[in-house]
């Protein structure tokens, strides 16, 4: 620790979190060329404040983001994912394998695969086709062409395929919902409404360990084909999934399944809606153009900004010492932005051929188990709004999520030509 500083370019300040993704990127493409692994004071608005806290290293760099993704043996999860120093028993009982090491992370990650079987996931490919066509109709004949897009569009259909997916009954789909966004709502103040960011998400993590339980208790004693009795059911070398695996893995897709999607859509109409160009030659040829744009949506949009990894030894990282137990936190929207592996990455181009964006992660043993259904849910809901309301566009600045996790909106206002009906 002796002679390390602080960088003077600070992004621990709340004020950072709160400006715009573009105002963030200023900063970032400062740090990417002058200074891309940086030691950053405690950030502010944290969950659970730790007087210990030294600070923390930012890695801004497309490379190094993936060095430190693949490198699970230097960089660890076990010890959290967040920039806060929770308690190993919440990371348990929120993020499942996400916040674990090899090899127990391997051995539950291999348990939560074997629930995903051919047949399951063909059953839920078709039901995506056929839920973002519902989540459209409620909407589309509208003669008032107007709509909230996050409530009445964006959140439907990730939420609906989530309930698919578990046979989450309707009368507990409203309830996992709210309770998902508390997870990750914890640092913005109309959210909050004066409580405890602690207290917001212990609460809703008791909230969907106790729906999970409900659910399990029931597939139990009346098995159906949905991933929940899948998870009861499944086994490997012997091993079956406990109720508080189930629970962690159900709270960490509630979150994940809900989040990435909902704000990916959202913020990819806002970028349709500034970039005429893209959606005019994306409509010329939906069917064929449609999987490229999609990852270009994703990197645009990069809903999860950072994830946390902590050194388990003495190392270096962009020529800068790491101390073991040092916090490293990778910036994926910086990453995603990184001029060295994207040609003019400023410029939102849905042909873009070469992407090896980051948005579900840098690689490695950690990399987002779900991003195959996010893309499907991507692809879907954008083939119905460009063919049946291509005109949708935002009528006003979307309303951000306060928070330096999830690039989120809780508002965003359109309008849109009426569907005939």
């Amino acid at each position: 620790m002796t002679g390390r500083q602080y960088s003077t370019t600070d992004i621990s300040a709340a004020t950072f979190w709160e400006g715009t993704a573009e105002e963030r990127e200023r900063t970032f493409a400062y740090l990417r060329e002058h200074e891309p692994v940086s030691w950053q004071r405690p950030i502010e608005n944290a969950v659970a404040p730790d007087p210990e806290d030294r600070g923390w290293w930012a890695v801004v760099r497309h490379a190094d983001i993936s060095e430190v993704s693949t490198s699970s043996d230097v960089f660890c999860s076990g010890q959290g994912v967040m920039f806060d120093q929770l308690t190993p028993e919440f990371l348990e009982m929120t993020q499942s394998f996400l916040a674990m090491d090899n090899p127990r992370h391997n051995d539950l990650r291999k348990l939560v695969q074997a629930a995903f079987t051919p047949k399951r996931i063909r059953r839920i490919d078709d039901q995506v086709e056929q839920a973002a066509r519902e989540v459209v109709d409620a909407f589309a004949g509208d003669p008032s062409g107007e709509l909230e897009f996050v409530e009445g569009c964006a959140s439907r259909l990730p939420l609906r395929m989530f309930s698919a997916m578990f046979g989450v009954p309707e009368h507990l789909q409203e309830q996992t919902a709210a309770a998902a966004q508390d997870i990750v709502s914890w640092a913005d103040p109309e959210h909050l409404a004066g409580r405890e960011p602690a207290q917001v998400q212990v609460e809703a993590a008791q909230t969907l360990h106790r729906i999970a339980a409900e659910i399990v208790a029931d597939r139990r004693e009346h098995p159906g084909d949905d991933l929940f009795t899948g998870l009861a059911q499944a086994e490997v070398d012997g091993q079956r999934l406990t109720d508080a695996e189930i629970g962690a893995f159900f709270v960490l897709l509630a979150v994940a399944g809900n989040d990435t999607t909902k704000h990916t859509s959202t913020l990819t109409v806002k970028h349709l809606t500034e970039h005429p160009d893209q959606r005019d030659w994306l409509a010329g040829d939906l069917e064929e153009r449609i999987g490229t744009a999609v990852e270009e949506f994703i990197r645009y949009a990069s809903p999860v900004m950072t994830f946390r990894r902590t050194a388990t030894r003495d190392t270096e990282l962009g020529g800068r010492p790491i101390a073991e137990g040092d916090k490293v936190v990778m910036f994926y929207a910086s990453g995603n932005r990184d001029a060295e592996v994207f040609d003019r990455p400023e410029v939102f181009d849905l042909s873009r051929e070469k992407n090896p964006h980051v948005g579900f992660g840098g690689g490695g043993t950690h990399y987002c188990l779900g991003n195959q259904l996010a893309k499907t849910m991507l692809r879907a809901l954008f083939r119905q709004l460009l063919t049946r309301v291509p005109d949708i566009r935002v009528t006003a600045d979307p309303e951000l999520l306060g928070t330096n996790f999830i690039h989120g909106v809780k508002r965003q206002p359109v309008a849109f030509t009426p569907e005939a009906r």
